[in-house]
């Protein structure tokens, strides 16, 4: 790629982010992608009748997708090659009766969804964006909705109040000082109306018609380069919607490849993943049981086509930061703009092996992509990914991989231009190496 590419495809990255304030609204971008490419969606409830190197996709719950081209060889010859990913990011989400007085002002009570770096979403302008549930006559109906206005705030207490916050650190009691600003109240106002009103003017219904919601705190404030020569970004849920914007182009951008190919983009990572759309549930199995069969239903081989199949599980890797290096293992400091990390833990909190390892290699010398190894300190916990979960699962070998990022859980994450134009081309050719080689 030369420069402007790089620019262009990072640019088209943080318009991706910034259209998705929420999993719900990440699944309908994607979805508009795959549409817009002639991808045909299937329903779970329908029969599939699936033609010969098709393209398809599937949602499940709103907030899972999976999306799939069929390869040119048998499933039994050519396997899966699966790029996985989650749409979830950590943060703030609203409980179902939110509304409350406090004194003359009125707060939303919030649950804290995974595990956000809470100090950052104070004194930043924060909305509401996710799905709403009303009544239609006999029928239910599910929409988008997002507040497009900075609507919330998690305001800081001043220093004259809170003397020793540059020492101890600014740290927030979950339930009585997370609840954000909403606005001021007139003596008799219910502050349950107020809200009501709120998403009725938004969702253009009647009050009684909403049944439900779920709604995610998110920042109003755009992704950004930033850098001398702008070789950085900035954005909200870089950690994963980098990842499933990688995966996500890298099969629209392949045309007839010989394996099935297939990205797959599961919500609830950030909470361990054991949901219905989960990446510990059954939707990945499901759905290319279904299409193994659906393809042949006379000798399916689908067990066969498991054992020669491959997964990359994408997920952000830890940024070495030369502001705190004592958090770092010494030999494993990978750095922001020099390529993918491929990520090993020998208690298999990451999938990679040393043969998975090992072919995702080959695949960056193929693309012509730089590659780093990262390993967490041996003191420090590790955090995982939905990688060794599809593994057990589906007991196809997996590499889990990502590209290194500053801030993660932040509000505000930080990442190389660079690495997401690697990430792009390595996950390019993934797809398109032909049966028999490497993979």
């Amino acid at each position: 790629m030369v420069a402007s590419e790089i620019a262009r495809h990072a640019q088209d990255l943080l318009d991706f982010i910034d259209a998705s304030p929420s999993p719900w609204h990440a699944v309908a971008a994607m979805e508009q992608r795959l549409h817009e490419k002639g991808f045909t969606r299937l329903e779970e409830s329908e029969t599939w009748d699936l033609r010969a190197e098709g393209r398809y996709y599937v949602i499940r719950g709103g907030s899972s997708l999976i999306a799939f081209i069929l390869g040119s060889k048998p499933l039994t010859e050519g396997g899966f090659r699966i790029v996985g990913a989650h749409t979830d990011s950590p943060g703030l989400r609203l409980k179902p009766q939110p509304a409350h007085r406090t004194e003359t002002m009125m707060r939303l009570a919030v649950e804290v969804y995974g595990g956000p770096i809470l100090a950052t979403f104070s004194d930043r302008d924060l909305s509401l964006a996710g799905r709403i549930y009303v009544r239609n006559d006999s029928s239910l109906n599910s929409f988008l909705i997002r507040f497009e206005q900075p609507l919330l705030r998690l305001a800081n207490l001043a220093i004259h109040m809170n003397r020793s916050v540059n020492e101890d650190g600014l740290k927030f009691n979950k339930q009585n000082e997370l609840p954000l600003l909403l606005c001021g109240l007139c003596d008799n106002e219910s502050v349950e109306q107020k809200f009501l009103d709120l998403l009725t003017e938004k969702a253009k219904c009647n009050a009684n018609d909403i049944l439900s919601w779920d709604l995610n705190v998110y920042d109003t404030q755009k992704g950004s380069f930033w850098g001398p020569e702008l070789e950085f970004i900035a954005d909200s849920q870089l950690d994963n919607l980098s990842s499933c914007y990688a995966g996500l182009v890298a099969l629209l951008e392949t045309e007839a490849p010989e394996s099935t190919c297939v990205g797959a983009f599961f919500d609830h990572e950030e909470i361990g993943s054991e949901s219905n759309r989960g990446a510990m549930g059954s939707f990945i199995s499901d759905v290319l049981e279904r299409l193994a069969y659906a393809t042949d239903a006379n000798a399916p081989g689908y067990k066969q086509a498991l054992s020669c199949s491959f997964m990359i599980s994408a997920d952000a890797a830890h940024a070495y930061h030369p502001n705190f290096p004592n958090a770092y293992e010494p030999l494993h400091r990978i750095a922001v703009n020099r390529g993918p990390a491929i990520k090993v833990n020998a208690n298999q909190r990451y999938a990679t092996d040393s043969m998975t390892e090992a072919k995702f290699i080959e695949l960056c010398r193929q693309a012509d992509v730089p590659y780093q190894k990262y390993s967490h300190r041996s003191d420090l916990a590790c955090g995982s990914t939905i990688g060794p979960m599809t593994a057990a699962r589906l007991g196809i070998p997996t590499v889990d991989v990502g590209c290194p990022l500053w801030a993660m859980h932040s509000i505000r994450e930080s990442a190389g231009v660079l690495d997401q134009a690697h990430l792009l081309k390595v996950l390019k050719t993934f797809f398109a190496v032909p049966v028999g080689q490497i993979i």
